[in-house]
């Protein structure tokens, strides 16, 4: 072999090695998701079909979960890295308990993607008929459970706050008659809406107190944050690189509907129904808010010191 073969030999061989490291040097970290298929929620999953977390040296392992007190619980006990979407009360309470858990990243302000609806042969129509029924949220601690009770504060309601579970086994209880008012969740169900099977009664944006404060919140917990730190700040970078492709190339919108298994014509309008400011990861909003809704919903037994806080919302340490 010639000198040129042999150094064009080296450099393909060097190439070959080259790419096998990088295909190889994928770290995994494991996420808890809850509500499959869920707009926002599904960054995660949309972010791995796009090559995006790849991109940053990342491979996610997701574990769906029913709520998002599921997957702090997921979280607290080892089996994931990361909880997404977990419920901000839930999480200022689980915290305050002792649990080794730290607030990473917002996950979304207000939530604008919550509605409460009824089968289309409901006699409620309105509010007001919301009294002495079975309302639906999914599991205690959930943002939906706190969306209910603000909903509850804000018209003084009296109702039967039922834990209903995932949204699909929601849709199936309300539309047997199980639970009298169903929750749902953007673009979940909107098809059924443009069908007249059922009636969305209010949404997220019609409760005052949502709008003003984070809603949910993305988890790590002490030791992955203290041994991993590097691999939380990529994911952060690749989560939001994620938000920008979902907003701004077509193709997010059809992954998301071969995902989702939502129709596409309903699809098309998650963007406005979730806009694009809402997903605001480096910044918790409304802290004090949160704290004095936590304590009314009893998540939470007293405000927390500014060390405390400090040492929950570990934003800053992630932002790149």
């Amino acid at each position: 072999m010639d000198r040129t073969r042999l150094v064009s030999s080296l450099f393909a061989l060097a190439a070959l090695a080259s790419s096998l490291v990088t295909a190889t040097a994928q770290e995994t970290l494991k996420v808890a998701v809850p509500q499959r298929g869920v707009w926002d929620a599904g960054i995660p999953e949309l972010g791995m079909r796009a090559g995006i977390f790849q991109k940053h040296g990342l491979n996610l392992e997701i574990l769906y979960t029913q709520a998002g007190p599921e997957s702090i619980q997921a979280l607290i006990g080892g089996g994931v890295d990361i909880a997404t979407a977990a419920g901000v009360g839930a999480a200022f309470g689980t915290f305050a308990k002792g649990a080794p858990i730290r607030i990473m990243s917002n996950e979304i302000i207000g939530s604008p993607d919550l509605y409460w609806y009824v089968r289309a042969n409901s006699p409620i129509r309105t509010l007001n008929d919301f009294t002495d029924k079975t309302v639906a949220y999914s599991l205690t601690g959930s943002s939906s459970h706190s969306g209910l009770l603000a909903l509850i504060a804000q018209h003084n309601l009296k109702v039967k706050p039922t834990s209903t579970g995932n949204i699909p086994a929601t849709i199936t209880q309300t539309m047997t008659g199980q639970v009298d008012v169903g929750f749902g969740a953007v673009p979940y169900g909107l098809d059924m809406a443009d069908d007249g099977r059922i009636r969305i009664i209010v949404t997220g944006n019609d409760v005052a107190a949502l709008k003003t404060r984070s809603g949910r919140v993305n988890l790590t917990n002490l030791a992955t944050l203290q041994n991993r730190k590097p691999a939380l700040i990529r994911f952060h970078q690749a989560y939001k690189e994620t938000i920008e492709w979902m907003y701004n190339d077509p193709a997010a919108l059809k992954q998301y509907s071969e995902f989702s298994k939502v129709p596409e014509k309903v699809v098309v309008r998650v963007r406005v129904l979730m806009p694009k400011d809402a997903l605001a990861p480096d910044r918790v909003v409304g802290i004090e808010q949160i704290m004095t809704e936590a304590i009314q919903n009893k998540f939470l037994q007293a405000q927390l010191t500014k060390e405390q806080i400090a040492e929950l919302i570990r934003t800053s340490e992630l932002v790149k």
